[in-house]
């Protein structure tokens, strides 16, 4: 009879191949080099798609098993058709779900059962940058706020600790609160 090895599942992360990944990077740095791609094609007005395919890591391109096809459109109010989240709302949704994540593994990896986690985003942007009104005032958003809500089993103090979890190792928290240098450039 072959035995089965059954693997440690905490908030649904498989801990033992986490734990796995982390002693793997420890030995060879470079399988934590990740390189992640998308391409994206105007449409009309405010409507565009990105489809991503593929990235690149642990030393090797690895293939999405079905493309990923992300649109994007403008509300009514901003001239556009609403036929999808606009750019701003997908970088919301960007950061929530990272931070929520990083969140998530970093419980299980500490052995924290979660029951839940919900959190709620808003953003202010004033229009007057985007559109070329007052070069004074930011293009992006002013501020960005977070709440969560989690329940566990754990007392406040660790509550609030999890919390810290999420921005403290989510990449996108990390790309949007200490910036990112980007490289903008026409194709030839």
């Amino acid at each position: 009879m072959q035995e089965m090895a059954v693997s440690t599942k905490m908030n649904g992360v498989d801990v033992d191949r986490l734990f796995e990944t982390i002693n793997a990077i420890k030995q060879m740095p470079r399988l934590a080099d990740f390189k992640f791609r998308l391409q994206n094609r105007w449409i009309n007005c405010g409507v565009n798609s990105s489809t991503i395919k593929n990235f690149y890591g642990a030393s090797q391109d690895h293939q999405h098993n079905t493309p990923f096809v992300l649109n994007a459109d403008e509300p009514a109010v901003l001239l556009g058709d609403d036929s999808a989240p606009n750019p701003v709302e997908y970088l919301m949704h960007a950061l929530v779900a990272c931070v929520t994540t990083s969140l998530v593994y970093h419980a299980a990896a500490k052995g924290i059962r979660l029951d839940e986690v919900e959190s709620r985003a808003e953003g202010e942007i004033d229009l007057h940058g985007f559109l070329g009104l007052d070069d004074n005032i930011r293009r992006g958003y002013k501020n960005l706020k977070i709440k969560f809500r989690i329940k566990a089993d754990v007392p406040d103090e660790q509550l609030e600790e999890l919390c810290k979890l999420g921005p403290t190792y989510s990449p996108v928290f990390d790309s949007v609160t200490r910036g990112v240098p980007v490289e903008v450039s026409l194709e030839k």
